[in-house]
């Protein structure tokens, strides 16, 4: 089965549209420090810069705009193929293409600025001095939040991973923490044994909230060819196939921390969403749906509300956590 033809519009959010529901209803969470009108965001790395969706979407209506991820200098990517489909997904090997630092607070950040929506911007480093001056001059340049891509090699360390070694990880958290106030997101990777572990290290070092999962690592080969269809070998599987082992990793973290957790992986309708709650998220972020529709975030929004109302549920917190098990 292809990704496309999982997609199906929430039936709940026709009901909204209609004004069929007039309830009032508050939507608003609180991930740290930042105060969100709603739970709905993107995820980085699906939504370009913000102003690419511009077309489709209310950019106004989001909880927050998640950008792609920013680092020091331009990064060019990885060689094409970068993309393929794969059953109830994709795999992606862009390998963290962007505009750099300077470029996106020149061409980018003015525009969303503007906006009446939270702007949290995505990092990445190949050590910890990178990271600290990507947040410092972000928080200076005025963004909501920043949210750290530990799935980064640090050069300096042999090209290990920092989101996969826990002394690693807790260093570069305590010191971006350190060198900063702005509110920071940890993205977890779930490429390792126990998610639980580097959840529990973020929020002892200073993490205002984590956001998991990423992608997880995967591999797809042309049987005709007998070649990987990534010119990488192997890239990140998203979309609704991952979407099981991402409930389970976020309704883990909710009982090991106490941080507000940002549900992702394979949010493709608002009934995806509310399962994210229910396992303990406060908000979520919507990737690989953007592809699919790229007005997937409204549609999602849309029917969280409708449900809400549907269910007599006042207020979005009522649902974090309220998983029966």
């Amino acid at each position: 089965m292809k990704i496309n033809d999982l997609f199906i519009k929430s039936p709940l959010a026709p009901l909204c549209q209609r004004g069929v529901f007039t309830k009032t209803m508050d939507l608003k969470v609180n991930i740290g420090k930042l105060k969100l009108k709603n739970p709905v965001m993107t995820a980085s790395g699906t939504f370009a810069y913000g102003k690419e969706y511009s077309e489709f979407v209310d950019l106004n209506k989001l909880g927050a705009i998640v950008v792609k991820g920013i680092s020091l200098k331009p990064m060019k990517g990885n060689p094409g193929p970068r993309i393929c489909e794969t059953p109830c997904g994709m795999l992606n090997a862009i390998g963290l293409q962007n505009v750099g630092l300077k470029g996106f607070l020149k061409q980018q950040l003015p525009y969303l600025k503007k906006l009446r929506t939270k702007i949290i911007v995505n990092v990445l480093g190949n050590s910890i001095d990178e990271y600290i001056e990507l947040a410092g001059d972000l928080e200076s340049a005025g963004v909501d939040a920043v949210e750290l891509n530990v799935s980064c090699p640090n050069v300096k360390k042999g090209g290990i991973l920092f989101g996969t070694e826990p002394g690693l990880f807790r260093e570069l958290i305590r010191n971006v923490r350190l060198k900063t106030s702005v509110p920071l997101i940890t993205k977890l990777s779930p490429n390792v044994t126990d998610v639980r572990i580097f959840a529990k290290i973020a929020e002892d070092e200073g993490s205002d909230a984590v956001s998991l999962i990423n992608t997880i690592s995967g591999m797809s080969i042309d049987i005709r060819t007998r070649r990987p269809r990534l010119a990488n070998i192997t890239g990140g599987l998203s979309g609704p196939a991952i979407r099981p082992v991402a409930v389970r990793m976020v309704w883990e973290c909710h009982k090991t921390v106490r941080i507000p957790i940002i549900g992702i992986g394979g949010i493709i309708s608002a009934e995806d969403a509310v399962e994210f709650f229910l396992a303990g998220a406060s908000a979520v972020a919507v990737g690989t749906g953007n592809f699919i529709n790229p007005r997937a975030t409204m549609d999602i929004l849309e029917g969280i509300r409708s449900f809400m109302s549907s269910e007599g549920i006042a207020s979005i917190s009522e649902l974090t956590g309220a998983v029966r098990c």
